[in-house]
């Protein structure tokens, strides 16, 4: 019996690309280029990023969701909001037009919080995070990963377009004040969330809505797929040293479908593992409000669509997954 294929999703190591080596700098922007035409992810090592900065910011929000379910709901939002996501809050099956059960996860979610100056935009995306005063320590971890974050996108957005054979700055200069998601995904098993009803997942099928997203995730039987022409839905292959890093929706656009928005789907606790629990720390890159994106035009692109403006996308995309 043959061993099942992985899909295609090379590991990039960043450390060659940030040494100016022309020669390897080509060969990492074809790899990248060749990836995000057939499933949209990469895994990347050489970030610089500490894994113990990762470990303690899982063992904070592990002691929130652990908390009583009143306390945690102090903090309860909507999608979008800052705050607690409880269990039922999104199904982003939906955002596929697909009527799938809600999630089975909880999330802490917080996002760009410096002020803009243009006080509608402001009040819809930059407002203040919440941050739960039972545990103090996250506030301060989650704000140096998030630091961290903004610097890995910005060279992977450099990347990106290089990878294009664009300026290093096509995407990057839409940087200027960007909004960003972070959410700490948990998905508890069984004895927490009871068991799946039929066509229910920790998260359902679905591809991200912005630029790149980069994921902080752990190895599980009941962990991210991801879908390919040629394979289907396959296990994400993974590597503890690595971000698992994909394409959003407005990336695709830019690049006039080009690159391909990542599907991807996380698979529900599993039936001969059920108290099995996982956490995933996911930063959602975006733009500066008011970028109006543009498909890249042919040879590189390959879909003209119509020039969007960068928010009122997301806003719409992110009302798509709300369960009310």
């Amino acid at each position: 019996m043959s061993e099942p294929r992985q899909p295609r999703i090379p590991t990039i190591d960043l450390r060659p690309w940030l040494s100016g080596a022309p020669k390897a700098r080509r060969a990492i922007a074809r790899t990248v280029d060749e990836a995000l035409q057939t499933a949209g992810f990469l895994l990347v090592t050489g970030h610089g990023v500490d894994p113990a900065l990762r470990t303690r910011i899982r063992e904070a929000a592990r002691a929130f969701f652990t908390l009583p379910v009143p306390a945690k709901q102090a903090y309860e939002v909507k999608v979008g909001g800052r705050g607690w996501l409880g269990p039922g809050a999104e199904a982003n099956g939906y955002s596929e037009g697909t009527e799938t059960p809600p999630d089975l996860k909880e999330s802490l979610t917080f996002a760009t919080h410096e002020p803009f100056d243009d006080p509608a935009v402001n009040a819809e995306w930059y407002q203040p995070n919440v941050w739960p005063t039972e545990i103090p320590e996250l506030r301060p971890l989650c704000e140096e990963y998030l630091a961290r974050m903004g610097e890995l996108e910005n060279r992977l957005l450099s990347l990106l377009g290089e990878a294009l054979g664009l300026e290093p700055d096509f995407f990057s200069r839409h940087m200027s004040h960007p909004t960003y998601g972070f959410n700490i995904n948990w998905y508890p098993g069984t004895d927490v969330i009871g068991d799946p009803v039929p066509g229910q997942f920790r998260i359902g099928p679905h591809t991200d809505f912005g630029t790149v997203t980069i994921l902080d995730r752990q190895a599980g039987k009941g962990g991210l797929q991801v879908y390919t022409d040629e394979g289907g839905w396959e296990n994400a292959p993974y590597d503890p040293e690595a971000f698992t890093v994909n394409i959003g929706d407005l990336m695709a656009r830019w690049t006039g479908d080009r690159w391909r928005s990542g599907r991807h789907r996380v698979l529900p606790p599993p039936a001969d593992e059920p108290s099995e629990e996982l956490m995933s720390l996911v930063y959602f890159g975006e733009c500066t409000p008011g970028t109006i994106v543009e498909s890249v035009p042919a040879p590189v692109g390959r879909v003209a669509y119509p020039p969007v403006d960068s928010h009122v996308y997301l806003r719409a995309q992110l009302d798509s997954i709300t369960v009310d």
